[in-house]
């Protein structure tokens, strides 16, 4: 019996469908010589610090940094999830072949392997890989199964990206926690969104230090159509002045006209992030909201998968695009015209070296019903993206008018479109939205001014006009949006509309476009960020947190786009995982270093109601959800027995070294035999009320580790350690 192996309920049904399996049992569907199955995301889980050893439990700095020698697995503790689990285990055992069902991404070959891994599993296994939920798409992709081997790459690199979060996430948020947290919120640090709220922080620096100065423009009224000095914006009110004074009363003259043609291409293809883009400026959609609607409309069969980072398509879904067309029943007349002729196959849409695993989202052709009103928002773009996408270019012209008063020249540029081309397939959406966002020939974009009509001049005509001179103000940059941030992640805080130059700063982005809206929404549940109608802003305890953490490679964006790229080329094959992890945890030790040399006092304003005490030994990881769950501990080599591959008795160096010391009943300070202090170099530390300090603390030594920090209790020999790393 072959077993399948889907990654939710909903899904294991479409593929027993179309694999005939019709018997319902407990846990999974039979026939046919299949057993489909399921699980919820992640059943398993990376071991969490405690299970690794009993002294990790507690949160104190003298456990850090936590790197583990090897790493583990264990089931998630969940009733539902145990028996599932159960289920699967027994499947397995029995199974002459399993066929993982999984997402087809680097997420579900992690679930999918864990699971298998902690079973024991034996058999053979092989790899169903889909875009579409569509029972050609399934009974096609078991026809052309797969060794899992060939993923071995891809589940590397989800490993990776696991282990890379867990070592930098545990550690840096205890560390940070402890030493700024006044014991009252953990602090969360993350690879990805520790920069990201880095880059609303500094966005907000900008505008809140931003001074706005003065400056003046000249224009000019002809013919009701608004003239603007080609001189620019005056700096300086006398210069503008000067000239105002000069055209007054005079005669407003044509010198030149230009008409220049050219072409408008179509909008690409949706990819996750630009449709979360699109629907964040068009309809005030979360990402965390966009990314479940198209996953609803995935899972309805209607639109292919969604967790992509292309906007192309692969040469193979050519052929496909006519009976897709006709599936499209609500844009009947739209698709009329593509289907009375030969469909182009443009470079621009169909490019096997821009896909890797999956193309970029489009209709599957299946008939659209039964969807809620937001659904159908999403599914109008996609559909109208896709049909768009195979429409002639939109045709143009570019008419620039040169005009002068008295050797004072002035400049209007209008555009008319002169063959609508793809533009007919927006018709229907609101005026003046330009959310399709067009580009010329050139691959430039236009800005919406440039899309007046004007009127028809004749070079050397001439008359009266209205000139204006009006002082303005220099505006600060704009906060951020969701729809901004996602581009900012996307692009490594660089700022670029042309799609060539997006798609080439996409390979040093970070997260990943299936990632980046839970980590926008972990933002918002840590009380990092707030929002004000669209916009987003840091609370004070996101300002704070960025401005304690000195270390660069916590918080910037480029850096942390690095690290992704080497993910990335992990997936490839071209990269070695064991690299990336050691580069971690040598950043991760001197990160432990640096934050325990920190003599001042500072503490991180804690504001809201979400607020944790670290003594709970909250877990923390880089990603809210419960799919993702799975990131949050890590480890190379993972071993799915449900062991502890950590030696139980691990102890630090210095639990040995020393008997505790205390504090006698009065609270009155009980001198330690060592260590000398690091900062006078003359006393030696005291077990104090509420912290360690210096016996010359008399004479005016500040040296002082609080006890809410460091612990209290230590022995000499523990105190020794932290000092030795205080000093270095």
């Amino acid at each position: 019996m072959k077993v399948c192996i889907a990654e939710k309920p909903s899904v294991a049904r479409e593929i027993a469908e179309a694999l005939g399996a019709t018997q319902k049992k407990d846990g999974y569907i039979e026939g046919n010589g299949y057993r489909v199955s399921w699980t919820f995301g992640h059943l398993c889980t990376l071991k969490e610090p405690q299970d690794y050893s009993p002294d990790w439990k507690q949160w104190n700095v003298r456990f850090l940094p936590m790197i583990p020698p090897r790493f583990g697995i264990k089931l998630i503790d969940n009733p539902g999830y145990l028996k599932q689990f159960n289920i699967l285990e027994n499947l397995i055992q029995n199974a002459e072949e399993v066929i993982n069902c999984g997402d087809a991404g680097q997420e579900g070959e992690l679930i999918q392997r864990w699971v298998l891994q902690r079973a024991g599993c034996k058999c053979p296994v092989r790899r169903l890989w889909i875009s579409s939920l569509t029972e050609e798409a399934i009974r096609e992709g078991f026809r052309t199964l797969k060794d899992q081997a060939e993923y071995q790459n891809l589940y590397e690199a989800g490993l990776s990206r696991a282990i890379g979060d867990w070592i930098l996430g545990m550690n840096a948020t205890r560390l940070y926690t402890l030493r700024y947290g006044q014991n009252k919120q953990v602090l969360s640090i993350g690879r990805v969104q520790t920069p990201t709220l880095a880059l609303i922080v500094n966005r907000q620096k900008e505008i809140e230090n931003f001074k706005p100065e003065p400056y003046w423009e000249l224009k000019t009224v002809y013919r009701e159509t608004t003239f603007s000095s080609t001189q620019g914006k005056f700096s300086k009110k006398e210069e503008g002045e000067e000239l105002l004074q000069k055209i007054t009363g005079k005669l407003f003259t044509v010198t030149d006209i230009a008409i220049k043609k050219g072409k408008e291409l179509a909008p690409r293809l949706f990819d996750l992030t630009s449709l979360q883009v699109e629907c964040n400026r068009k309809f005030a959609f979360s990402a965390d909201d966009t990314l479940k609607l198209i996953q609803s409309l995935y899972e309805k069969k209607v639109t292919t998968y969604p967790r992509v980072d292309t906007t192309f398509l692969s040469e193979d879904i050519y052929p496909k695009v006519p009976q897709i067309l006709k599936g499209l029943t609500d844009y009947v007349t739209l698709a009329a015209p593509l289907l009375a002729a030969k469909i182009p196959k443009s470079k621009k849409v169909f490019d096997n070296t821009k896909v890797t695993d999956h193309h970029a989202i489009i209709p599957t052709g299946v008939t659209a019903r039964n969807l809620t009103d937001n659904e159908r928002k999403v599914y109008d773009l996609v559909a109208r993206r896709f049909i768009a996408a195979f429409y002639p270019d939109c045709e143009i012209s570019t008419t620039t008018v040169l005009g002068e008063v008295e050797e004072v020249k002035f400049k209007v540029t209008g555009k008319q479109i002169l063959v609508p081309g793809w533009r007919a397939v927006f018709e229907k959406q609101a005026a003046g939205d330009d959310s399709t966002e067009p580009n010329d020939s050139a691959g430039e974009q236009h800005p919406a001014g440039e899309n007046a009509v004007l009127p028809a001049f004749t070079k050397g005509e001439s008359g009266p006009h209205k000139p204006d001179f009006a002082e303005k103000w220099t505006t600060p940059p704009k906060p951020y949006t969701e729809a901004t941030l996602l581009r900012a992640m996307e692009t490594a805080g660089k700022f670029v509309d042309n799609d060539d130059l997006r798609d080439a700063l996409k390979e040093n982005g970070i997260g990943r476009p299936s990632t980046r809206a839970a980590i926008i929404e972990t933002l918002f549940k840590r009380n990092y960020i707030r929002k004000e109608r669209k916009n987003l802003y840091a609370t004070p305890t996101g300002m704070e947190l960025i401005d304690t953490i000195r270390e660069e490679l916590l918080k910037s964006v480029e850096l942390t786009g690095l690290w992704e790229n080497k993910l990335r080329k992990i997936e490839q094959g071209v990269y070695e995982a064991p690299v990336f992890i050691n580069e971690l945890k040598e950043m991760v030790g001197q990160i432990v270093r640096n934050v325990l040399a920190d003599r001042s006092s500072h503490t991180i304003t804690i504001d809201g109601d979400s607020i944790k005490k670290a003594s709970q030994g909250n877990k923390i990881t880089d990603k809210p959800t419960d799919k993702k769950a799975g990131k949050s501990a890590a480890g190379m080599a993972v071993t799915g027995s449900g062991k502890t591959t950590a030696a139980d008795n691990a102890k630090t160096a210095a639990a040995d070294s020393g008997k505790t010391a205390a504090v006698n009943s009065v609270g009155s300070p009980i001198k330690t035999n060592s260590p000398v202090c690091p900062l006078c170099k003359k006393g030696t530390i005291l077990h104090g009320k509420t912290a360690y300090g210096c016996s010359e603390y008399i004479n005016g030594c500040t040296f002082r580790l609080p006890y809410e920090t460091y612990g209290e209790g230590l022995s000499d020999g523990e105190l020794d350690i932290i000092i030795k790393n205080y000093t270095n």
